[in-house]
């Protein structure tokens, strides 16, 4: 049985795969529109507010260095993931790679993982942009939404979050009819993003007093260890309680700003839609990551600098920031960008998510009939559809309170079973060719490895409870029914690692 939970798929049948008519996906991504949509996702809530509570709280105006120390840890996984997405450019990122060197059960557990966190992902930001805009027809149009459509926040009875709804149903459409059509609206919001980023850097730089720096490391101040779910794993196990200020809050802020870099993996998704992903995916996905570190950096020590970082505000530090030292246009401009922001956020997510469905279907592990792509279109419309709609009616009825955080350790997760697998499949398949190769392997995948570990620890408990509760569903899923389903099995796979190819290139 263990050699069946292991079986592992060759690279070059998942290539083969690629090919079939009725399971194809149409190539027209280019290397702007993937480091486009590394922004667009990365580019979201971080900026508009991590900026301001982790200074405030966490690390002082040293924040900076906090995220520097974030993006040097998601630049680790980011060379991992650049190798494997331009070697096996196939859609569904660490599912697909965990696939053709782990084995089928880890791969399984990637995929299930990387589902839930992308929905509930696509949900939470979906509610969130649903307020915004509430917000905004208040305060610039005065229409106030009735209570029925403004979602279970403050309902006193039936509540539905229409607009949460609607942008979901709205992204459903415009990633059903095509990725070029997706690509072109993520251009025209990420350039609206980006005009905003760049108004907040250079007009607060003229706001800047250099007296706000002053202490840039303020002095460590020792938090207390807590025992409730709510406080981080590290603290039940080992009782020990990261600091606040000082050298270790810098780390300590590492760990909570990381979640503002979360989306760069997604772009490997997309591999197999890219025309030439051996040199498009690793420029796509590195170049995203290295704009928006130089952006958050940037961002950080402006916001800083604008205000003493003990008057921040935790909510919309970048506007209220402005508002202080007199400047309340730009506090609209910011809250326009950060609705305008939260669309590509909001529908890279949803892309990512339907490309993992996508090719754990087309592998047999869920049903096949979510393979076929539109005859037209080349996309995978019928998850994208199912998916889209489940998603919209879980942002309409549910809560933030209900929702909670994005389950951010399911992609620290999948960081290190991409760094694990990046090490197995080069001694494994040495004979692959690698347009990409990440550098001083296995170093930097351990590396990534040890420092997804860490950042994994520092996340509370109650997170690790609600990850394993997902597993226990995923393990029961994958025994009743994709075991006996998977393609690999239905080809009569006779030892680990190999496939029979059906006749005439057909599905079994």
């Amino acid at each position: 049985m263990s050699s069946t939970l292991f079986r592992t798929k060759k690279v070059e049948q998942s290539i083969l795969d690629t090919e079939e008519p009725e399971h194809a996906l149409k190539k027209s991504l280019s290397a702007l529109d993937l480091t486009v949509f590394g922004v667009g996702v990365i580019i979201g809530t971080g900026i508009f507010v991590y900026t301001g509570s982790v200074a405030k709280t966490t690390a002082g105006p040293a924040i900076s260095l906090s995220f520097v120390a974030a993006g040097v840890v998601c630049a680790l996984a980011a060379l991992c993931y650049a190798e494997f997405a331009s070697t096996v450019p196939v859609a569904g990122s660490a599912y697909t790679f965990s696939y053709a060197s782990i084995g089928e059960l880890p791969a399984w557990i990637i995929g299930w993982d990387l589902v839930l966190e992308f929905a509930l992902g696509t949900a939470v930001v979906a509610v969130g942009w649903s307020g915004y805009f509430r917000s905004f027809l208040v305060n610039n149009i005065g229409w106030h939404v009735p209570e029925v459509m403004g979602g279970r926040d403050g309902a006193s009875g039936f509540g539905f979050d229409l607009f949460a709804a609607l942008l979901v149903l709205v992204l459903t459409a415009v990633l059903v009819i095509g990725m070029k059509l997706s690509a072109r609206v993520t251009q025209v919001v990420v350039a609206i993003k980006l005009v905003v980023v760049f108004i907040v850097i250079i007009a607060g730089a003229f706001i800047v007093d250099t007296a706000n720096y002053h202490p840039y490391i303020p002095r460590s101040e020792s938090a207390a260890a807590g025992g409730s779910l709510k406080a981080p794993l590290i603290q039940l196990m080992f009782g020990w309680a990261p600091s606040n200020f000082g050298v270790m809050g810098v780390f300590t802020g590492a760990s909570i700003v990381f979640f503002a870099f979360i989306g760069f993996d997604v772009v490997a998704t997309a591999a197999e839609e890219t025309r030439n992903p051996q040199r498009d995916m690793p420029r796509g996905i590195i170049g995203s990551l290295f704009i928006c570190t130089v952006l958050y950096v940037a961002v950080s020590i402006v916001v800083t600098g604008m205000q003493k970082y003990r008057e921040l505000s935790v909510q919309a530090p970048l506007a209220e920031a402005f508002k202080a030292t007199g400047h309340p246009w730009y506090a609209g401009v910011i809250s326009f960008g950060a609705t305008i922001g939260l669309i590509t956020v909001c529908m890279i997510l949803l892309l990512g998510q339907t490309r993992v469905f996508f090719a754990m279907s087309r592998d047999g592990l869920l049903p096949r009939f979510f393979s076929h792509t539109h005859p037209r279109f080349r996309t995978p419309y019928r998850p994208t559809i199912l998916l889209g709609v489940i998603i919209a009616v879980v942002a309409g009825f549910t809560s933030l309170r209900t929702l909670g955080e994005l389950v951010n350790i399911g992609t620290l997760f999948a960081f290190i079973v991409v760094a694990i697998s990046v090490i197995i499949l080069r001694r494994t398949r040495p004979d692959l060719h690698r347009a990409f190769r990440t550098p001083w392997v296995p170093v930097i995948p351990i590396l990534s490895v040890c420092a997804s570990l860490w950042l994994m620890l520092n996340l509370p408990a109650e997170t690790w409870l609600r990850f394993a509760i997902w597993m226990v569903i995923g393990f029961l899923v994958y025994f009743l029914y994709g075991r006996t389903h998977s393609r690999l099995a239905r080809d009569g796979e006779t030892a680990v690692g190999e496939v029979t190819r059906p006749p005439n290139g057909g599905t079994p």
